[in-house]
């Protein structure tokens, strides 16, 4: 009997996993796209028409998106279409000295200290690896474990959380550095098809690193402990595979084509993996009286007319950290769950600051949370993000202590929310829906 209760307790203590802390990306201020940035990088595309403008003008006014994003240098210097190799390392390389140094800073964790790497970039995978690139830039030890992730989309993150935390079972005492972008230099798409011109008006440039440990001796310094990861993937489906795919365009051009089915692979996907989450994070009385509103809708043999949404997440979950994929996204999962505009704030403002950086962006959606002061001890926090294949990925966190951090919004904190979320490219493009005709290039 003790060595089964030793045994049980060395186990719980490998599945132990702790948020050590995390550092979101801020790009120079000369990456920013403005609103003349931005009417600047469109009106060079020569091959777009009247209609292409008009689309592109009610995109990007419905997006979300503010005038503080952030693009790639290549973009700002007029080569989208002829973007090199080495851009896209430079990318890197500036996120890498930005965040992987000041989470390492944060912490006092030493490069040499890091037993495992995993890395996450969809869509550029050089040789070596940017795993390796990594191990080689901050000297990390030989014997380090690196993983290197391409392909998985704006729910990479998790996927990367996940295969830390499962690495973690098998090692104690083990300190993981998981490090998450996009890169988006390459990746600008030059032609006209909709649902590739999509891309262009959403995604933009940004990136974490976080340390997570199992080591008992950092639990008085972590912020948050892992309590329940679930993943969901439904690419079996033809349609929800096919829902986010990078391809080139009938000229060959190469970008991300987001379809039509989309929103209804991000509905299935959710409810795939709302189905497994809710029975481990929500208390016994709100599955027991969801459970009997199911069954009283089956003995009548009919849908009882409820209000609000037909099992209440915000029993078991104190704060919402969403993938800001959009605002039809936040929308669609706030309708979903029931929740009032202050839960799904900060995934709103993240858009509105950031832009959508892929699989990163939940880190800037807790950032935000910390930034305000939302987080006390004690709190759950659940995380939600969807990505290609297609996936719907959730974790389940515990605050351990009120957190304070401004993080990347340090500067601009104070301004959130702003007064107005009237986007500027109504004012100063909107008369392309005065203007007659349908093709042909416009002068701006």
């Amino acid at each position: 009997m003790a060595y089964l209760a030793w045994h049980a307790l060395a186990r719980r203590r490998r599945e132990r996993c702790y948020l050590l802390d995390y550092a979101c990306h801020k790009p120079s201020d000369d990456r920013k796209v403005t609103t003349e940035m931005a009417g600047a990088v469109i009106e060079r595309n020569k091959r777009l028409g009247l209609p292409d403008y008009r689309f592109l003008l009610k995109v990007i006014v419905n997006s979300g998106i503010g005038e503080h994003t952030y693009s790639p240098r290549n973009v700002l210097d007029g080569r989208e279409e002829c973007a090199t190799h080495y851009d896209a390392l430079d990318e890197m390389d500036a996120f890498f000295d930005d965040a992987v140094r000041a989470v390492l800073a944060k912490t006092g964790v030493s490069p040499r200290d890091v037993d495992l790497v995993v890395l996450n970039v969809g869509s550029f995978s050089p040789a070596p690896s940017l795993a390796a690139r990594l191990v080689s830039r901050f000297g990390m030890r030989e014997d380090v474990m690196a993983y290197n992730l391409s392909g998985m989309g704006c729910s990479a993150g998790l996927v990367s959380v996940d295969l830390a935390r499962r690495v973690m079972l098998t090692r104690p005492r083990t300190m993981a550095l998981v490090v998450t972008s996009e890169s988006c230099a390459p990746n600008w798409y030059n032609g006209t098809d909709k649902s590739m011109m999509l891309g262009n008006c959403l995604f933009r440039c940004g990136g974490a690193a976080a340390l997570l440990t199992n080591d008992p001796a950092f639990r008085s310094r972590a912020k948050m402990e892992l309590r329940c990861l679930v993943r969901a993937h439904i690419g079996a489906y033809d349609d929800a595979h096919a829902a986010a795919v990078h391809r080139e365009d009938a000229d060959g051009r190469l970008g991300v084509s987001l379809s039509k089915d989309l929103p209804k692979a991000a509905v299935r996907a959710f409810s795939q993996n709302l189905q497994r989450l809710a029975p481990r994070i929500l208390p016994a009385a709100e599955l027991a009286r969801f459970t009997l509103r199911l069954l009283a809708g089956k003995l009548t043999r009919r849908k009882l007319k409820f209000e609000g949404p037909k099992i209440n997440f915000k029993t078991g979950v104190d704060h919402f950290c969403l993938h800001p994929g959009g605002t039809a996204v936040i929308d669609a999962v706030r309708k979903n769950l029931g929740l009032t505009t202050y839960d799904v704030e900060p995934a709103s403002m993240t858009l509105h600051r950031w832009g959508n950086t892929s699989a990163s962006s939940l880190w800037y959606v807790l950032s935000y949370m910390e930034a305000k002061r939302r987080l006390k001890a004690g709190d759950r926090v659940l995380m939600v993000t969807f990505g290609s294949g297609f996936k719907c990925n959730s974790c389940y966190w515990e605050v351990s202590k009120d957190l304070h951090d401004a993080g990347a919004w340090e500067d601009c904190i104070d301004d959130y929310p702003p007064e107005t979320m009237v986007n500027p490219y109504t004012e100063k493009f909107g008369w392309v829906n005065d203007l007659q005709g349908g093709g042909g290039i416009l002068p701006f």
